[in-house]
């Protein structure tokens, strides 16, 4: 699963991001979480499923064959949320022999027939009708509902909305609309016959086997299974799609898109195909299933979900043509989603507490694919940001392998995701490519269609190597935090060498043991020295002849660590030019950006806006200290270019953002012709800066902006209707905003948004607009520190509103205005 928070994950930089608080009940800290008892085992379920559109809900029969594990038992449990039981029965020569069950409302305990043996398998029969709607469950930072089985505008009422089914059944949710053991340690095949109108497609797990069709408008769908796979990988998905098909090796491949995005769905996930071939290539494994298909939903409660053989994406993957000018941003999420189907799939977590083998895998493949298609620079730019989501969010206290939680859902974190990918890279770069990719197929082959934990991943990584890395696993799979460095350079020009020294920092007595690669550079030559960090403070001596221009410390740049490295502003400037590594120059630029006005930094800033990488222009770009004169007339001639020639769109846009500061006419021509390029962010970034020098041509550009467009052009156009103060905009800002997917934009927008409410005098808009906010601030887990940040917002308009109550204003329409907010914050 690819968290939706990912692509908000800025959202609140400079708000406290990620601000975590300890629940109140500790309780859970005295549970240990173990793998899920096998009792009994499943082999194979057949589902006959239709759907009640009117009601919200699904008519359901299930067939599950099962045999006890080991030891022999005369009863089942099973998990089955928030349903109507209607039958439970043991299949006996084809007829039901009805069975005697008690059930909770959350669990089906069934008395079955007889006492079974090992490897004596049994078929129990269950008709129900699903609620989804009617069963209340907690959500995660990942997944921000779990009701199971969704039904999106099920009665077509929203015209601005298609209606769809779809199912979503991490980490337990397959059981609210079938009843199963809805744990990750069980695996089965399955046959699923879907009836759904005729007017729909649908899709599911495996192959397309039979279609019929039913004389009251109805099509009955045949899936096939035959390989098995976890519950929670279990799919449904029903609504009128355009499929866009592409293959590999003879296997479909399939896309299925709301069909105004049939025309760009091969620039969506057009490169599945070659992420299969270089996944199956790296872990010498072909990819394992009989087809591909990925559907997008409406609504969708997370990011995108690796249901076996049918990956669910939320609605933000489909992007129109010019969105896709600026990049692909949905293209991580579909490596991500892939690679699940082999970590995660293929091999599964045996428990929520081992999330690590799926959810780490898959988080570190987009870095991998990143390396093999973009190159180096954009998998270390990709590396970069997920540590810096781990090291902001708070979670040093957590273990990867976690057995003590509240609820497994917050397994679903940066803990999981970006820290344990960030300990895959570290492992990697210590065993070597070839040892890590060759540990990863044997891993996959000793477990294939098994659950798994992070023992198996030791393991097979020490049969690989040959060394002992128990003290890998430890420090960083079973243990917490992450070492806080200092780095020092002392040189003795009388005896010609220079001490390293390396100091940790992090609170308490915890010593990390770190392998680390420390690079001397003489001119072009690099010497490298191998050393380990093994204490509190560390000292490598090294002699030279010449004194050294740099001494680069983990020259790798792989360390997942908060590193203070002490060099001067001439090492880092050699550091620049010299080192290479994507963050070798972002160190180089980080250290220049503190020291704007120093001469050597501008030389490293000037590099850095011509740098290669374009995550890099961008990051100088956008840190320059533009008050400062003497930054700003050396800049502009640079950042001129950049606005009118740099390669990346979304580049030209920051460089567009600088100019605008300097509220220069002169650039108006610029911005103008900005307007009509075929680049959302660059249209909307001129959009802004003209509105910025002449705002009546901006907000009458602003309005002639389709309501349709996306992105930045759409912030920016929404954002100057309300900064126009004209109230006869509301309706169109309303829907706009309603419309915006979860990301930075929107954020900036609620802002915006929220001064413009404090301004309405109209109470329904006003109740309208604060519902909108409130919608938005619910789409964001609690965890993220979103919630007082908008509640805040909120504040603001009822400071507005009183402030306007007392100066004579309508006292009975601002009262209610001013209870309304209050009861939503």
């Amino acid at each position: 699963m690819k968290k939706v928070i990912a692509a908000a994950a800025l959202l609140l930089i400079g708000y406290g991001a990620f601000a975590q608080e300890e629940a109140a009940d500790t309780s859970w800290e005295k549970i240990y979480r173990e793998s899920s008892p096998k009792i009994n085992d499943l082999i194979h379920t057949k589902l006959d499923i239709r759907f009640d559109y009117s009601k919200s809900q699904a008519i359901g029969k299930v067939w599950l064959q099962l045999k006890p594990h080991f030891y022999a038992t005369d009863s089942l449990l099973l998990d089955a949320k928030g349903m109507e039981i209607q039958q439970v029965a043991v299949v006996k020569n084809n007829k039901n022999q009805v069975l005697n069950y008690d059930y909770n409302g959350l669990e089906l305990r069934i008395k079955l027939d007889k006492s079974y043996k090992k490897e004596e398998t049994y078929t129990i029969y269950v008709s129900y009708i699903a609620k989804p709607n009617d069963y209340k469950a907690k959500g995660s930072a990942a997944i921000t509902d779990a009701k199971g089985l969704y039904f999106i505008n099920p009665l077509g009422e929203d015209k601005t909305k298609p209606t769809q089914i779809w199912t979503q059944g991490e980490t337990e949710g397959t059981s609210v609309w079938v009843p199963i053991i809805d744990k990750p340690n069980q695996k089965c095949t399955q046959e699923f016959n879907l009836t759904v109108p005729a007017k729909y497609v649908s899709l599911s797990n495996g192959k397309l086997v039979s279609q019929k069709k039913n004389s009251d408008g109805t099509r009955t769908d045949t899936w096939k299974m035959d390989q098995p796979h976890s519950p929670y990988l279990f799919f449904i998905g029903v609504g009128d799609y355009a499929i866009v098909k592409d293959s590999y090796k003879g296997k479909e491949i399939s896309y299925y898109v709301e069909k105004e995005y049939e025309s760009v769905a091969r620039k969506i996930f057009g490169l599945t195909p070659e992420m299969m071939a270089f996944y199956s290539r790296i872990t010498g494994i072909d990819y394992p299933w009989v087809k591909y298909a990925q559907i997008t939903g409406r609504d969708y409660v997370s990011g995108a979900m690796e249901n076996t053989t049918t990956t669910l994406h939320g609605e933000s993957a489909q992007q129109d043509a010019r969105e896709l000018v600026d990049g692909n941003q949905w293209e991580g999420v579909v490596a991500h989603e892939l690679f699940h189907h082999w970590f995660g799939d293929y091999v599964t977590a045996e428990s929520w507490s081992n999330l690590t083998v799926n959810e780490s895998f898959a988080n570190y493949s987009e870095v991998l694919w990143y390396e093999y298609k973009w190159g180096k620079d954009a998998a270390d730019a990709h590396n970069y940001s997920d540590m810096v989501g781990y090291l902001s969010s708070g979670s040093e206290k957590k273990d990867l392998v976690r057995f003590h939680y509240a609820d497994r859902e917050d397994m679903f974190d940066a803990v999981s995701y970006n820290k344990g990918g960030r300990i895959l890279h570290m492992l990697r770069n210590y065993v070597g490519d070839s040892a890590f990719f060759k540990a990863l197929n044997l891993y996959l082959t000793t477990n294939k269609y098994k659950a798994a934990e992070a023992h198996h991943l030791r393991l097979a990584f020490e049969e690989v190597t040959g060394k002992d890395l128990n003290w890998f696993f430890n420090q960083w799979y079973y243990g917490s935090g992450h070492p806080k460095l200092s780095v020092d350079y002392i040189y003795d020009e009388a005896r010609k060498e220079v001490a390293v020294i390396v100091k940790q920092t992090q609170a308490g007595d915890k010593v990390f043991k770190l392998p680390v690669a420390i690079d001397l550079y003489y001119g072009s030559k690099k010497e490298r020295k191998n050393v380990w960090i093994d204490d509190k403070n560390d000292t490598f001596v090294f002699k030279y002849s010449t004194r050294p221009d740099l001494i680069n410390f983990d020259g790798d740049k792989i360390l997942l660590a908060e590193k203070k490295d002490n060099k001067t502003l001439d090492q880092y400037l050699f550091q620049m030019k010299n080192a290479g590594l994507y963050m070798d120059r972002r160190e180089a630029i980080e250290a220049a950006l503190k020291k704007q006005s120093e001469p050597k930094a501008w030389e490293i800033i000037s590099l850095g806006l011509k740098d290669p990488s374009s995550d890099l222009r961008g990051f100088t770009l956008g840190r320059l200290d533009i008050k400062k004169e003497s930054i700003r007339s050396s800049a502009l001639p640079i950042v001129e270019d950049m606005a009118k020639n740099d390669k990346k769109t979304t580049v030209k846009a920051v460089a567009i953002d600088f100019l605008s500061v300097t509220e220069n006419p002169d650039y108006k021509a610029l911005y103008q012709k900005g307007l009509s390029d075929s680049s959302y962010s660059v249209a909307g970034a001129s959009l802004e800066a003209l509105y910025g020098i002449d705002p009546d041509l901006g907000l009458a550009e602003a309005k002639k902006v389709p309501e349709s467009v996306k992105g930045r052009l759409q912030a920016a156009r929404v954002k100057i209707l309300i900064q126009s103060g004209d109230p006869s905009v509301f309706e169109t800002v309303a829907l706009a905003y309603k419309n915006m997917p979860i990301s930075q934009d929107k954020f900036e927008m609620t802002q915006a948004l929220c001064d413009m409410l404090a301004k309405v005098t109209d109470t329904k808009q006003l109740k309208e607009g604060v519902d909108l906010v409130v919608a938005f601030r619910k789409a964001i887990p609690e965890q993220y520190g979103i919630t007082p940040v908008i509640n805040n917002f909120l504040k603001g308009i009822v400071t507005k509103k009183e402030a306007q109550k007392e100066k004579g204003g309508d006292k009975a329409s601002l009262q209610e205005q001013i209870d309304y907010i209050k009861s939503k914050m």
